[in-house]
């Protein structure tokens, strides 16, 4: 299915997620639809509200050249591409201050504080539920694509100085 990449000021991006009750062919499509999308936004990552849905599914990639030697190590036993159905967040670790970018807000790139290692339990397409930890720059991928999931964006955890810094460039997307 066509679909386009909703960019901030749409009201579905606040919106949140509603959980997959049944893995159908539908939504093995969805998925495999989303990976394409993301794949050719050349992105790292693409949740559901992205793209104009709401079911709480949401596709990562991170190349191993996006990531520190040592993150990358332990986040090899990941599958890439990794597909969450109903993902939860939990067991955050440390702090990471890094710079993130999102395909629903084109061209904007800020630094963001997330927590440097989490654990995430989701559905995988086969219906099997999996619990793993992920690490430095997929950690923060994981956390950015569950926030877009609860209807939360990267620009809601900018300070109130990087708000202002780029209050100009939401409106003229919010008005486009």
């Amino acid at each position: 299915m066509d679909y386009d990449i909703t960019i901030y000021g749409d009201e579905i991006l606040r919106k949140k997620a509603e959980p997959i009750k049944e893995i159908t062919p539908e939504i093995k499509d969805l998925a495999a639809d989303m990976l394409r999308i993301m794949y050719e936004a050349k992105g790292v990552g693409l949740a559901a509200e992205q793209i104009g849905r709401t079911e709480a599914i949401c596709v990562i990639d991170v190349p191993e050249d996006c990531q520190d030697p040592d993150d990358y190590e332990k986040n090899k036993a990941i599958e890439m591409p990794l597909v969450m159905i109903n993902p939860e967040v939990s067991e955050p670790l440390g702090t990471s201050r890094g710079k993130e970018g999102c395909l629903s807000l084109p061209e904007l790139y800020m630094d963001v504080t997330r927590a440097k290692s989490i654990a995430v339990e989701y559905t995988d397409l086969n219906g099997e539920r999996k619990k793993v930890r992920a690490y430095g720059f997929l950690a923060r991928a994981v956390q950015h694509e569950t926030d877009h999931l609860k209807g939360i964006l990267f620009c809601d955890h900018f300070s109130p100085a990087q708000k202002l810094l780029v209050a100009n460039k939401l409106k003229r997307m919010r008005r486009s």
